[in-house]
């Protein structure tokens, strides 16, 4: 049997009704209901928003990506509410148009954060809240030159160059400011970074033997690397020189991370107690590939510990 136009619309009227909730119901095994909330509202989890298009609209380009646009669109579901027209001009509805919800986004955004294994207490580290007054000259510099690099990261990425590394004084904000740099890489930009902490990162690759390949080529592949605590020291030397604790299997593993990266132009964030000279002491083809990496943007934080380590304020 043909239906009218009325009881077309009176119809999908009715079902857009039935979805217009945020919430849907599931009935349980017990007969009674739960209601289950959608992670998005605006576009019930389908990831897109379909627009009603009227006839006479007119239809522009994206300069960007060549695609057609209409110049005005209204809600589906207000279409089929009966907000947009009376039944007998539905027909001048008829075009539709579907537009990416800004959820995908966030929730791309959610995955890259989960995955870089950055914890929630350091996603919170930004350049806003770095604090530089009253600091060392040094401090000032190891800020600004996180900032150049961070600004200048889209020109850079694909050079020789393309890394940075701040050295030297612990507690003196190196973690902080790349942490800066890798938060703001994944939230402005939607890079991928992985925060790999090198005392704590070894210990799970020495736990996990049977995922180390896996995780070492994710280390490899990895838009962004972010090594913390390189060759952490474990006290000083007879010299006075901190005296790193490393292994030839770290150093192994580690190498085969840093030249797969160094040949394929994938930049790295590093923050070490060691100089340059100390890190190429420990091992001269990885610290000279570091080295040549960063060298556009290396800071070493050398001075009077208790001005510079942010711990020691006012002892």
């Amino acid at each position: 049997m043909t239906k009218t136009i009325d009881e077309v619309l009176a119809e999908l009227q009715n079902r857009t009704r039935n979805r217009k909730k945020n919430l849907y119901s599931a009935i349980t095994s017990d007969g009674s209901q739960e209601e289950t909330e959608y992670q998005c509202p605006k576009c019930k989890d389908r990831e897109f928003i379909v627009f009603r298009v009227h006839k006479d609209t007119k239809w522009l380009t994206d300069p960007k990506t060549g695609s057609l646009y209409p110049e005005e669109m209204v809600p589906e579901e207000d279409f089929y509410s009966g907000k947009v027209c009376t039944p007998d001009k539905a027909w001048e509805w008829k075009d539709t148009y579907a537009k990416r919800c800004s959820c995908v986004k966030w929730k791309s955004l959610q995955r890259i954060f989960k995955a870089s294994q950055i914890t929630e207490e350091f996603q919170k580290l930004g350049f806003r809240n770095f604090i530089t007054e009253g600091k060392p000259e040094v401090i000032k510099i190891a800020y600004e030159t996180a900032m150049e690099y961070y600004q200048s990261f889209d020109q850079i990425k694909n050079t020789r160059q393309n890394s940075i590394s701040l050295l030297g004084q612990p507690g003196s904000g190196k973690t902080h400011l790349l942490t800066a740099i890798a938060n703001n890489l994944m939230r402005k930009k939607g890079v991928p970074v992985l925060y790999f902490p090198y005392v704590e990162g070894f210990n799970d690759l020495r736990d996990d033997l049977d995922r180390l390949e896996e995780k070492l080529e994710r280390m490899k592949k990895i838009d962004v690397l972010f090594i913390d605590d390189l060759f952490k020291p474990s006290g000083k030397d007879e010299n006075g020189k901190p005296k790193p604790k490393v292994t030839d299997w770290q150093i192994e593993q580690l190498y085969a991370v840093i030249n797969y990266r160094y040949l394929n132009y994938k930049p790295i964030l590093v923050s070490s107690e060691l100089t340059v000279d100390e890190l190429a002491g420990v091992d001269e083809a990885l610290g000279t590939r570091i080295y040549e990496m960063c060298s556009d943007f290396t800071v070493v934080i050398k001075g009077d510990r208790k001005k510079l380590n942010h711990r020691l304020v006012g002892v």
